[in-house]
């Protein structure tokens, strides 16, 4: 998977206001980021889900999402890609913003074929640097969170390692005994008024033997570097 392939081919030239300046478009939903080359060709890489983001070019809910993961990912030296979600089934206070799957009827609609395209997308960014990543990890934050925990307890998806901040209750879907148990990084913060969810997703994955790591921080709800860099940590260690 990680061997160097001399048939790389280059990454399309894309515009979309999905991307903010530091970010490129993989696609017209798809942003990415490469670490830069002083450290060598990415061996592993971070898909992430943000929250739910207004349809305009720039807000403040995509700004910080896109700074935070970036500046994480630098430090940890690995590639991002950052879809994003569908409109039309965000909560009803942002009902035509994008977000994730996090009803059941969604979740069924949507869920396998938002899989099957950063599957596609993993496999440009692997073509395009010649090679393929060694480990790959799913993590996001808010509605992101609640979305990649069904994914994880239904088997929908099988990564190295997840990471669900501020977010991520277990009961959008039946949890599979049978799904591979991977390495789960939960984060929250003392001062959210959600803070009962990622607790009680906590519990779920503990008693079903999945190795976790749960951390309470102070401040409000949203993704934060601390996140990122504890969930980068606690998936080094367990794999040696």
């Amino acid at each position: 998977r990680g061997e160097p392939d001399a048939r790389a081919t280059p990454l399309p030239e894309v515009t979309t206001d999905w991307c903010l300046p530091e970010w490129r478009a993989l696609d017209e939903g798809t942003c990415y980021l490469l670490p830069s080359e002083a450290s060598g060709p990415p061996r592993r890489l971070l898909v992430y889900l943000s929250g739910v983001v207004p349809p305009t070019p720039t807000s403040p809910q995509k700004e910080k999402v896109q700074r935070v993961v970036a500046a994480a990912a630098r430090r940890a030296g690995v590639a991002v890609l950052l879809p994003r979600g569908r409109r039309g089934i965000g909560p009803s206070t942002a009902k035509d913003w994008w977000a994730w799957p996090t009803s059941p009827a969604a979740y069924a609609a949507h869920a396998a074929s938002m899989v099957a395209e950063w599957q596609r997308a993993r496999e440009t960014l692997e073509r395009a640097l010649g090679r393929g990543f060694e480990r790959t990890y799913l993590a996001g934050s808010s509605s992101g969170a609640y979305f990649l925990a069904a994914l994880a307890l239904s088997g929908a998806i099988d990564v190295d390692g997840f990471a669900a901040a501020s977010g991520g209750a277990g009961g959008l879907v039946t949890a599979r005994a049978s799904v591979p148990k991977r390495p789960f990084y939960i984060g929250y913060a003392t001062g959210d008024p959600t803070s009962r969810a990622p607790k009680a997703l906590a519990s779920v994955l503990t008693a079903s033997g999945w190795p976790v790591r749960a951390v309470a921080h102070s401040g409000g709800h949203g993704a934060r570097e601390e996140y990122l860099d504890e969930a980068f940590a606690f998936w080094s260690a367990l794999e040696g």
